[in-house]
């Protein structure tokens, strides 16, 4: 796989983009989009769901990896891309892992957005990617057109 988007997943993440400034407009919503890929084509999607469901643990790609599994009736995910507009909390690595995913691009990066969307702000990505199985991670991808909803943490 080439260190960059392939433009199939720059278009992939430019449409989350938008999805995200819609949610970010729609009450109990956090402007949070995240999507899977095979093949160049989207499987599932998923929105933040935090507030509307009141658990904590439905981040967008929490959402969109349990859509994708439950589609395909597997728990595994290997060969497939996460996409999402804010860069993966350490929760989010974790099930990207334990679903097989090695590659990971990603909008708005940590250093550029609220503390809030980070629980251990030590845990760096090149540090989680150390701890265990090698996977790719590309960040900043269109983060100009989607960064300002993360800044304040206000989503």
């Amino acid at each position: 796989m080439p260190e960059h988007p392939t433009p199939t997943e720059r278009e992939a993440m430019a449409r989350l983009i938008a999805k995200a400034k819609e949610a970010a407009q729609e009450p109990g919503k956090a402007g949070i989009a995240a999507a899977i890929l095979r093949d160049g084509e989207i499987i599932a999607e998923g929105e933040n769901e935090v507030h509307l469901n009141c658990d904590p643990t439905r981040h967008a790609e929490i959402v969109a990896i349990a859509k994708a599994t439950r589609a395909q009736d597997d728990p595994s995910l290997e060969g497939c891309v996460l996409l999402t507009t804010l860069q993966p909390c350490e929760m989010c690595l974790s099930a990207a892992r334990f679903s097989g995913i090695k590659r990971i691009i990603f909008g708005a990066q940590k250093e550029n957005v609220a503390g809030k969307y980070f629980v251990f702000p030590d845990l760096t990505l090149t540090k989680f990617r150390d701890a265990g199985e090698a996977f790719e991670a590309i960040g900043g991808v269109l983060e100009e057109d989607v960064v300002a909803l993360y800044v304040d943490g206000e989503e």
